[in-house]
């Protein structure tokens, strides 16, 4: 599949990631819209060149433009980056498919598993898409906080869809002096990674609330990272996807990172906020919350069993102190470790 040195862009969902994706095209030199649910973000980036609500601290290029017009938005593009919170993808997704151009190439940016169905968003996608998308979708992944890419930090990322041409277009694109893209053919085993680290990012939040320190942050990590190999090899992905960028190093910087929703939300479980405050006072998603179900009614389904997860639920939905919870993870059976 050959990729025009230059395309058309559309980036749907204007949230600090979404923001963050579409100044990184627009600095690559592709003409990029950004739809934005809210109008006041669509003007104050059109007016400002600046998400005064999502990503506030950070000047956009000039060119990039954005519109609360969905239709608006992807007229002509060649290229469609979703990144709408996991919650509402599908509704949103559902509305756009019947405006997509019918050559353009799909790629999800959205970490979270649907509820209900099980789905990754890439599964969300070819479930509403026609068929002759499916070759040119595509999923992109990896340890990249939006404000960091924005302010032209170096990140890596992987991109993976079945079509290797697919992936390699979705390569080109993104590629930059300060952004590196890899490419991958496991699109489970990418979008797995990078919904499981969301609920095991709060569980990394709670120990760092309760100053339980660096061993039982590693513990943490380590553990967590077997939980989501086990699930991610049950759904058919590749052990090695896990070792990469989507999994373990989507895991270590968002357990470890301070710009990190999710594990602010764990932080602040442990410090006695209740799940209710906590979400009431951020703007932005965090979708461990949501996903701490998702990821368990999918490993339900496969039978995979996710202790560190099950406890992140307890906290959340059922009001449990974090240090009990933790406190029955260390004084589990007994057994040897294993990733599979």
């Amino acid at each position: 599949m050959a990729s025009p040195a230059r395309l058309r862009a559309t980036v749907v969902g204007a949230g600090a990631w979404g923001t963050a994706l579409a100044d990184l095209l627009a600095q690559a030199g592709h003409q990029v819209r950004l739809w934005a649910y809210e109008p006041e973000v669509a003007a104050a980036i059109n007016q400002q060149h600046r998400n005064v609500v999502f990503l506030p601290e950070a000047g956009l290029h000039p060119a990039l433009t954005a519109s609360p017009d969905l239709a608006q938005a992807l007229a002509g593009a060649e290229l469609v980056v979703l990144v709408m919170p996991s919650h509402v993808y599908r509704a949103v997704l559902g509305r756009a498919a019947a405006l997509l151009p019918g050559r353009a190439l799909i790629v999800s940016c959205t970490k979270g598993i649907e509820e209900g169905t099980g789905f990754t968003m890439c599964e969300v996608a070819a479930d509403l898409l026609p068929v002759g998308f499916h070759q040119r979708l595509a999923a992109l992944s990896g340890p990249s906080f939006a404000r960091e890419v924005v302010a032209g930090a170096p990140t890596a990322v992987t991109v993976a869809a079945q079509d290797p041409a697919a992936a390699q277009a979705v390569q080109r694109a993104f590629a930059g002096p300060r952004f590196r893209v890899y490419t991958s053919n496991d699109v489970t085993g990418v979008e797995l990674g990078g919904a499981v680290k969301n609920p095991l990012a709060i569980a990394a939040g709670m120990v760092a609330g309760l100053n339980l320190g660096h061993n039982a942050m590693s513990a943490l990590i380590t553990r967590g990272l077997a939980e989501m190999t086990r699930l991610a090899l049950a759904r058919g992905a590749e052990p090695a996807t896990m070792a990469g960028l989507a999994g373990l190093g989507d895991l270590v910087l968002t357990c470890t990172g301070a710009l990190s929703r999710n594990r602010t939300v764990g932080a602040r479980l442990a410090q006695g906020e209740g799940i209710a405050e906590i979400t009431a006072s951020m703007r932005q998603v965090a979708e461990g919350v949501k996903n701490t179900l998702t990821v368990l009614e999918l490993a339900a389904k496969v039978g995979v069993e996710m202790p560190i997860v099950e406890g992140v639920r307890q906290v959340i939905y059922e009001g449990r102190a974090p240090l009990e919870v933790l406190g029955e993870l260390m004084e589990r059976e007994l057994k040897s470790e294993s990733y599979q």
